[in-house]
């Protein structure tokens, strides 16, 4: 199986962590590429832009300025970003032996870089989906594409076909999302907690058991489809008579 999560918008640029390796993003030559074009642009630009605050956007701007120089040391992907997600997955944990599991079966998202595995090298950046670069005259999620489609489709096809989606929603469109349905399986798992007597979505628990469950799968070692309705966590456990095959629903409550 291959597991599919989300980048998120909170990183940083220092950790003591040693990791057994580390590796080139595949798309790293797109990403100085987008770089370049984004410290084109000044800090009220990126305000706009990116949708944040003044002090976000001078950091971010900042970052940009610096993106390509030596100077700027890059991290493990995996621990470049702090989001809920990632502080659940709890790298920091990590044995040499799960670090190499995790590089070959777990795709991160990112509108810079594409895609990423945990040990690929990246610098701390920020940027949303629907960010049009002049260069490109189009959003993030459609100039992704048509670059990234096939290259997913066969890395999920390399780890026996089945892609386990623990991304947000929006991650589907910087992929052709029909196209890899229609050639793999994809197994979206979904989390909900029970509130006056229905299951709802709650975006803190649905991130947080993202996390738990990649690293649920990670460290130990699950290729079997069948096995993911054993995840349990703080309460959370599988629901059969509200799932499918491709769609397993775990409940709080």
């Amino acid at each position: 199986m291959l597991l599919f999560i989300s980048c998120a918008k909170t990183m940083t640029g220092h950790s003591r962590l040693q990791v057994p390796f580390t590796t080139i993003p595949r798309f790293e030559a797109e990403a100085r590429e987008n770089a370049m074009e984004m410290s084109r642009f000044s800090s009220d630009e990126l305000s706009r832009l990116l949708h944040v605050n003044s002090k976000i956007a001078a950091e971010n701007c900042l970052r940009y300025q610096d993106f390509l120089s030596a100077d700027t040391p890059p991290l493990p992907a995996l621990l470049a970003y702090t989001g809920i997600v990632f502080k659940r997955i709890d790298a920091a944990t990590f044995t040499s032996e799960d670090w190499a599991y995790a590089q070959e079966h777990l795709l991160i998202t990112s509108f810079l870089y594409g895609l990423l595995r945990p040990l690929d090298l990246i610098k701390p950046y920020r940027l949303e989906g629907d960010v049009r670069l002049p260069k490109h005259g189009c959003t993030m999620f459609d100039y992704w594409k048509p670059i990234l489609t096939d290259w997913f489709i066969e890395a999920i096809r390399k780890q026996g076909n089945t892609l386990v989606n623990l991304a947000s929603a929006e991650m589907k469109d910087l992929l052709y999302w029909k196209r890899v349905e229609e050639n793999v399986q994809v197994i979206t798992p979904e989390f909900l907690v029970q509130k006056g007597g229905k299951p709802k979505s709650v975006t803190v628990y649905a991130k947080m058991c993202r996390g738990e469950m990649t690293r649920f799968l990670l460290t130990n070692r699950i290729e079997d489809t069948g096995q993911i309705k054993t995840f349990e966590w703080e309460g959370f456990t599988y629901r059969h008579e509200l799932s499918s095959p491709q769609h397993p629903v775990f409940v709080l409550g």
